[in-house]
């Protein structure tokens, strides 16, 4: 009898894509059990499950995404990703630049705000595909110039533009202290009782339960991935993996790499080569 194939057997599979153009980033990607570590991006995210159960922490709660549900999350939204059920699962998703989104919305006042980070939007997902597609495989220029402005004003209309408000309090006031002092001093070393210091805070302790309560993470994970977002860029503008590591505050490549792939599901040197077309030639460190 012929053995019919499992979904399970198959291995996991990243592809990723960016139109020069604009710095809009795709990918489409299959994996069978774990998939990304708790992480952060500078971009909005926009994606849609293509198939079985996506599993994912978003805003403090986990969300099962299943096929044709509509997956959105803002900048620096802390999230994870793995599979809700046997058999994996598979999902396309793009990466809008926050400068981008704001041109390609004209007329409002701000940038939107997602109401909800899991939805069932049917014509918003069809613009998804197609704007995931019209790079992917790629399109003539006007082709994916119209897809993309499609998928921005259907985003428009299931989001409303919205500022961000952080409850007032003592413990709120030193979590956005130290989180500013975080985003100024990203490259250097900072230890925790210098940041509650800086913070106003009256120990590490209470510095870390108010920085958990505001943004779902310790303060050094946080920074961890500020890190990770700027090495993001550099790779996309074609620093070598060394040269990012060592300007982006991680020990050494390998450091850089470990955290990456974690984060993102490709290693750095990979990321770059897809943004550039340039592939990384470094000898792997020993």
């Amino acid at each position: 009898m012929r053995r019919v194939p499992d979904p399970r057997d198959r291995p996991d599979a990243i592809h990723l894509a960016r139109d020069p153009a604009t710095g809009v980033e795709t990918i489409r990607a299959r994996f069978v059990g774990h998939a990304y570590d708790l992480h952060r991006h500078d971009e909005w995210l926009v994606g849609v499950t293509d198939r079985g159960v996506q599993d994912f922490l978003c805003r403090g709660v986990r969300r099962r995404s299943t096929p044709g549900r509509v997956i959105l999350m803002e900048p620096q939204e802390a999230h994870d990703g793995q599979a809700g059920a046997a058999g994996g699962f598979a999902y396309r998703m793009l990466y809008l630049p926050q400068p981008w989104l704001r041109d390609a919305l004209p007329g409002r006042p701000g940038l939107p705000g997602f109401r909800e980070s899991l939805t069932d939007d049917p014509p918003l997902a069809t613009a998804i595909r197609r704007a995931w597609a019209s790079i992917a495989r790629p399109a003539p220029r006007l082709v994916r110039d119209a897809a993309l402005q499609d998928l921005a004003a259907r985003i428009g209309m299931q989001s409303g533009v919205v500022e961000p408000v952080l409850r007032q309090g003592r413990d709120q006031r030193i979590a956005r202290r130290a989180r500013d002092c975080l985003h100024e001093t990203w490259a250097e070393e900072i230890g925790a009782d210098a940041l509650a210091r800086a913070a106003g805070a009256a120990d590490r302790f209470q510095l870390a339960r108010a920085f958990r309560a505001a943004y779902g993470s310790a303060p050094h994970a946080y920074l961890v991935q500020l890190r990770l977002v700027r090495a993001r860029a550099l790779l996309a503008g074609g620093e070598g993996p060394a040269a990012v590591a060592a300007a982006c505050g991680f020990a050494d490549q390998s450091h850089l790499g470990r955290w990456f792939r974690r984060a993102y599901g490709v290693t750095p040197g990979a990321y770059r080569a897809c943004c550039t077309g340039v592939p990384d030639t470094t000898p792997p460190p020993r």
